[in-house]
């Protein structure tokens, strides 16, 4: 009896350990089984309703980014490294639609039908196309879909992580790592909420992955069987301007979610990363996008760099001296990268230019520098530049000069 005792122990024991060793990839189960929006209702975002109170989040880490500018605009250790969960589809359903034909039939392994954490419900032989496990991938979460997707695209997840890292690279990302498709917890396998969400701003300018995201239900093709899926983003269709994006989970991430919202001239990516709970990320990303819309505006940064431009210009363009020259400057500007800013209020220019020149000069040449920031950042450093050549008088062009004053044509005395 004691070792039977023992032994039932002994199993309730390793149960236990085994539960809690269990490394899930995404809360879609349990975010489709309930709709968190119903708590959302009841959600009391007091520091939202006055834009000088910064709003409590419960995240650890958390942007929320500009897509216009592609500044932060606001956040907390968004530069931090952090595991990403299932935001890491994100970049996976990328380089799906980067290297793959969507109309492809993928015949899906026993490796992809076998992998843990949430699930599209894929088992070894079932047929299903590019297209469909890509919705699979990003409303259901699917690590069978992230497998089978790998596999379809480059043979292993192996040679997968090369593309996804290799894509990082392109894009600009330096402090991000891909290992897996799916965001299983790894050490090696990390990024930044800042570099997230530009990654996630890159990838929303591809058509097919903006309208995958933006989709809350769809009906998909496994075999020849119809099947009904919807969004684990809980806040896709329920939140004023939500347009995606992804959520994740794992025990190292904690609660993810990096969500796009467009209100008025305001085209933001909110990335909450480390909740506690499905709740509290819910709550922090509402939270936060409330906070923006309040506190800050689109700014029209071309519109303002041109004004005070041209204010400048017609007072000291004349007064830059060209030595030896055979005619006066014309200023322009370079082109403006940063159109529009998210800010608090209109920001400073500041113009500093050289005011004594030699010739020759060729045009285009750099001239000064107009500046615009705020009392915490530059925003953009905008080169003033020559829009004509100015050539240097020669012996012939001094002759002319003595032979008008000579004449009377020129007045040396008023």
């Amino acid at each position: 009896m004691k070792k039977l005792i023992k032994i039932i122990f002994s199993i309730l024991v390793i149960a236990i350990l085994s539960s809690n060793m269990n490394i899930y990839a995404d809360d879609d189960n349990e975010a489709i089984e309930e709709n968190i929006l119903k708590e959302t209702e009841k959600y009391e975002i007091e520091e939202t309703t006055n834009a000088k109170t910064k709003p409590t989040i419960n995240s650890r880490r958390y942007i929320v980014y500009d897509r216009k500018s592609g500044r932060c605009v606001y956040g907390k250790d968004e530069n931090k490294q952090s595991a990403m969960a299932s935001t890491t589809k994100i970049m996976s359903s990328l380089i799906v639609i980067e290297n793959c034909n969507l109309k492809d039939t993928v015949t899906i392994t026993e490796k992809s039908a076998i992998v843990g954490g949430s699930k599209l419900g894929l088992k070894t032989d079932d047929k299903i196309t590019v297209n469909d496990l890509l919705y699979g991938l990003m409303l259901r979460s699917g690590n069978d879909a992230a497998v089978a997707l790998a596999i379809h695209t480059s043979g292993s997840v192996e040679e997968f992580a090369k593309l996804m890292n290799k894509k990082a690279k392109e894009i600009g990302l330096t402090n991000t790592n891909f290992v897996t498709p799916h965001g299983l917890d790894d050490p090696n396998h990390y990024t930044t909420a800042y570099e997230l969400a530009k990654l996630t701003d890159y990838a929303l300018k591809n058509e097919t992955i903006a309208k995958i995201v933006d989709t809350k239900e769809i009906g998909i093709t496994i075999n020849d069987r119809t099947v009904n899926i919807s969004n684990t983003n809980e806040l896709l269709g329920s939140i004023e301007g939500v347009y995606g994006v992804k959520t994740g989970f794992t025990n190292n991430a904690g609660r993810c979610l990096v969500t796009s919202v467009k209100r008025g001239n305001m085209d933001l990516i909110i990335v909450v990363l480390g909740a506690d709970t499905r709740k509290d990320r819910a709550k922090d990303t509402i939270k936060l996008i409330e906070y923006a819309n309040k506190k800050y505006q689109s700014i029209n940064i071309e519109e303002i760099a041109k004004k005070e431009f041209e204010m400048w210009k017609q007072i000291n363009q004349d007064r830059i001296y060209i030595y030896k020259g055979m005619s006066n400057v014309e200023l322009e500007l370079e082109e403006i990268k940063i159109k529009e800013a998210v800010l608090e209020s209109d920001p400073k220019v500041e113009i500093d230019a050289v005011t004594y020149l030699e010739a020759p000069i060729e045009k285009g040449s750099r001239i000064g520098t107009l500046t615009i920031k705020t009392d915490k950042e530059i925003i953009e450093e905008i080169e003033i530049k020559l829009a004509n050549k100015v050539n240097k008088r020669g012996i012939l062009e001094y002759l002319n000069i003595i032979a008008k004053i000579y004449s009377g044509r020129i007045k040396i005395f008023a």
